[in-house]
């Protein structure tokens, strides 16, 4: 049983988006291998790329609604008043801003930030601009998500970066989504915003490596306990 448990933690889940895509890589490299060896070894090194980057990993979720949970694997790249997107309908006063960057090793499966009832999803073309610039969030393509959750309206914003040309959302509107719940992923290298009322406080800061699914990016009212987790 310990050989099993140790082979299941090792090799991780594969999101089914990815398969495609392995596939498209591993052809390839069939047949430009066939003429190169070279080639062959680079088309290897591509679709073990392309299998790590579509890894979907369990995670262990803090359950407590006073959390807000990083949505996203990276690098937090903001951490701030901003105006959100117009089409969430959220109105022209500053939220908190805390932007996650997803670079092409990161994991892109993304996941609600809070437990709550999706209210609206709305998806807006744009530019593909480097997703670590501020700018990113008004110009580039992105596909936002609104919860009501217990302590308020929070927006989570997909967005498209320099290389990723493909936002996936499979949330339904007006349905429930539990915090930590997968809701979609980008291909292949983009952000994701989150968006908050004023009572939640930040607990992090630019620069700070997050982790989809658990760490945590801010505290409503400034308090919270020690809470239960899940494993999804």
């Amino acid at each position: 049983m310990q050989l099993i448990d140790t082979i299941r933690k090792t090799f991780v889940p594969i999101h089914r988006e990815g398969y495609p895509f392995i596939a498209i890589f591993a052809a390839v490299t069939l047949v430009v291998g066939y003429f190169s060896g070279f080639l062959l070894w680079v088309g290897a090194l591509l679709t073990v790329w392309c299998i790590y980057f579509f890894r979907d990993p369990e995670r262990v979720i803090p359950i407590d609604d006073k959390l807000v949970i990083s949505p996203a694997d990276g690098v937090v790249s903001a951490v701030g008043p901003a105006v959100p997107p117009a089409e969430l309908g959220l109105g022209g006063a500053e939220m908190t801003r805390i932007s996650v960057f997803m670079n092409v090793f990161s994991c892109h499966v993304n996941r609600a930030p809070v437990r709550g009832r999706i209210t609206l999803i709305e998806h807006r073309p744009g530019k593909f601009l480097n997703a670590d610039l501020d700018k990113a969030s008004s110009e580039n393509e992105r596909n936002g998500l609104v919860i009501d959750s217990p302590n308020g309206t929070v927006a989570a914003v997909q967005i498209a970066g320099l290389v990723a040309r493909r936002i996936v959302c499979w949330a339904d509107a007006d349905s429930d989504i539990a915090a930590g719940e997968r809701f979609g992923l980008i291909r292949f290298g983009s952000r994701v915003d989150v968006y908050l009322p004023e009572s939640a406080v930040p607990r992090v800061a630019v620069g700070q490596t997050a982790v989809g699914g658990e760490t945590v990016l801010a505290v409503f009212d400034g308090q919270a306990s020690a809470p239960v987790v899940r494993v999804s």
